[in-house]
């Protein structure tokens, strides 16, 4: 079956029409972040507070850029060339458990329809993807040179003086990069599939 195009920002319809097992390719800009920028969101501008208005900026881009976008979570290595432009040298995904506490809220506020990362995440995520419209999209591990060549360009970063590079907000444009829903807006989790069945088979073991 041939992977299903996707173009940055996407509609809730598009998403809809994904299942568990779709091969996809992003075209568009993307957003990195990590446990930093989750946490920074969480106290920023998911608190409830008033925010500060030397945030404001990174605030509004953010809910621009995220508006029927996608997040991926990666820690990049990059370069800089002699022009002061960046490059990633290195885009593997990260482990997405750890933001499980924040990307209900994250998805909600900011109106994802794609989180992009390995391992998957837990319920209050997957409720979050029905609820929404949102998918988790789990990208290729230990290929992390390779999936650098699909971020065509560093537009900009944001936080990276705070947050340090890896944790940085990144955002790229990425031509064709390669995932797979395993986590759809019906409810249905691969991941979770694999735990129970994993599980049921440890306990006929013993």
């Amino acid at each position: 079956m041939p992977a299903i195009d996707l173009q940055i920002p996407i509609s809730e319809e598009t998403i809809r029409s994904l299942h568990v097992g779709d091969q996809v390719r992003l075209y568009g800009v993307m957003i990195t972040a990590r446990d930093a920028a989750h946490k920074y969101m969480k106290e920023t501008f998911l608190s409830g507070g008033e925010i500060p208005d030397s945030e404001r900026p990174i605030h509004d881009q953010l809910k621009q850029l995220w508006a029927g976008g996608a997040m991926y979570h990666c820690g990049p290595v990059v370069s800089r060339d002699a022009d002061g432009r960046w490059h990633f040298v290195s885009a593997g995904p990260t482990t997405s458990t750890r933001e499980e506490p924040y990307e209900a809220d994250v998805i909600r506020y900011f109106g994802l329809r794609a989180v992009v990362g390995k391992g998957g995440m837990g319920p209050k995520t997957l409720d979050a993807c029905r609820r929404y419209g949102a998918v988790y999209l789990h990208a290729v591990g230990g290929a992390a040179t390779f999936i650098a060549s699909y971020v065509k360009e560093v537009l900009t970063v944001l936080k990276k003086e705070e947050l340090g590079v890896p944790e940085a907000f990144w955002i790229i444009r990425v031509e064709g990069f390669p995932a797979v829903v395993t986590m759809d807006s019906h409810g249905v989790s691969l991941h979770e599939k694999l735990y129970e069945e994993s599980k049921a088979r440890l306990q006929a073991l013993f």
